[in-house]
């Protein structure tokens, strides 16, 4: 990538006079871009052969332009302890303040360590850096709201670092066929494109190679770099429609976000006792470690009450101690009595609403979150998208979490009807037909 990317900025301005550098975890790899710079008469020193993840080999160096193609989707278990001692030690001062990704998946630490190396802005005249590296499409989204990975993206996006996004063809590496995106950072970007980001869709530019390359069957033809360009520099946003799909589009940074809200429901439990509830308590992890006397005395309690129900958790509770009492449990303790009508209650709304301090208390078993956009207001939507149908239900508004993802396909998503039934039976009275003339010349 570094050979070629020299050559390339070379073949466009001849007076250029790139310097290089790079760093390479791979030995053979690392021997041949080595010789590679002789071959262009670059500084062989200033390719460094190490692990980026745990030996930068350009600590506190800044450099102009940016590019790399890390390992799609490789966990990083035997980085985890140097990579987390530099995020908990160094914060925002090392490369991976902004936050930790899953272990099965590191493209994102790749990611920050390019940010690190990117020229700071300390005036206007600074041109800062621009940066592209080559990720599959799970940086994108993985991740909920307060996750390492959301943390990143909502680093990046409210830095307003990230310019664009390009999602390349299928098809497009030797050793994987998956969809692969570009991300282009910049901290210098021009008026026009600072608080937004383009997402270019670029998955049907493309030229078959006649001979594939392993996984690498499509490559980018001139025209299809010329219309990448192009769509680039136009900075337009398109919509879908059903004559071509879109190929640009604009967003501004906020549009990324969201607020994962917790959604709380009443807990509501009816207490039935029935003949065998006995012995399905006594097996549970709490009370089987009890003394045999207090399992009797919850035995003999549970036996006097087969055949009742209660609708109110206190009353049940309050008639639970006396049985107890009544059947020789010395001491009643919270714990007990906790798990005995947890275990006995089950969900029913008719039921009395179970409070604790005034309040009432959720119920676990019906909690469920909402993601609200950045730019809409919380209250609104809650009173539009979940109290219409739910309407005892209440935010926890302690539980709230920023989070930034980008739903790169969703954006370009264009509905399909399905084809007319009258066309699908069709195709199935011909495919009977020739199946039968298929059967009668075996019989014959």
């Amino acid at each position: 990538m570094l050979s070629v990317a020299y050559d390339h900025l070379v073949e466009m301005n001849p007076d250029a006079k790139p310097v290089l550098y790079g760093q390479e975890v791979n030995s053979r790899s690392y021997a041949m871009c080595k010789s590679d710079m002789v071959i262009k008469g670059q500084g062989v020193d200033n390719i460094y052969n190490g692990d980026t993840l745990t030996d930068d080999g350009f600590h506190g160096e800044h450099f102009d332009f940016l590019l790399s193609n890390p390992p799609f989707g490789v966990e990083w278990k035997t980085q985890q302890k140097a990579v987390k001692d530099e995020h908990e030690q160094q914060g925002f001062a090392g490369r991976f303040g902004a936050g930790l990704p899953r272990v099965s998946d590191g493209s994102l630490l790749f990611l920050m360590h390019l940010v690190s190396k990117m020229r700071p802005i300390r005036s206007p005249d600074d041109k800062g850096s621009r940066l592209a590296i080559v990720l599959n499409g799970s940086p994108l989204f993985t991740g909920g709201a307060g996750s390492g990975e959301s943390n990143i993206r909502q680093w990046i996006i409210e830095n307003d670092l990230l310019d664009a996004i390009i999602a390349l063809p299928t098809d497009m590496f030797y050793n994987t066929g998956i969809s692969t995106y570009v991300w282009i950072l910049d901290n210098a970007k021009t008026a026009e494109r600072k608080g937004k980001v383009q997402l270019i869709n670029a998955v049907e530019m493309f030229g078959k190679m006649r001979k594939s390359l392993g996984s690498k069957r499509k490559e980018l033809r001139p025209e299809d770099i010329k219309k990448i360009c192009e769509l680039y520099d136009g900075f337009e946003n398109h919509d879908n429609d059903d004559e071509a799909p879109a190929l640009s589009k604009v967003f501004t940074n906020s549009e990324f976000g969201y607020r994962t809200i917790t959604v709380e429901r009443p807990l509501q439990l009816r207490f039935h006792v029935a003949d065998d509830t006995a012995e399905h308590l006594l097996v549970t992890k709490a009370i089987a470690k009890l003394p045999p006397a207090d399992q009797d005395a919850i035995r003999s309690a549970l036996v006097g009450f087969a055949g009742r129900s209660w609708t109110n958790r206190d009353a049940f509770v309050s008639e639970l101690k006396t049985a107890l009492k009544s059947a020789g449990m010395a001491k009643v303790g919270a714990p007990v009595i906790k798990t005995i009508w947890t275990t006995i209650g089950e969900h029913d709304p008719e039921a009395d609403v179970i409070t604790a301090k005034g309040n009432p208390e959720p119920d676990t078993s019906l909690r469920d979150t909402e993601n609200v956009p950045l730019a809409e207001d919380i209250e609104e939507y809650f009173a539009r998208e979940v109290l219409p149908h739910v309407p005892d239900a209440w935010i926890d508004h302690d539980k709230t979490r920023v989070g930034y993802e980008i739903p790169f396909t969703r954006h370009f998503y264009r509905y399909t009807p399905p084809r007319p039934l009258e066309e699908i039976q069709k195709d199935l009275r011909q495919l009977v037909t020739e199946i039968q003339v298929m059967l009668s010349e075996v019989g014959a």
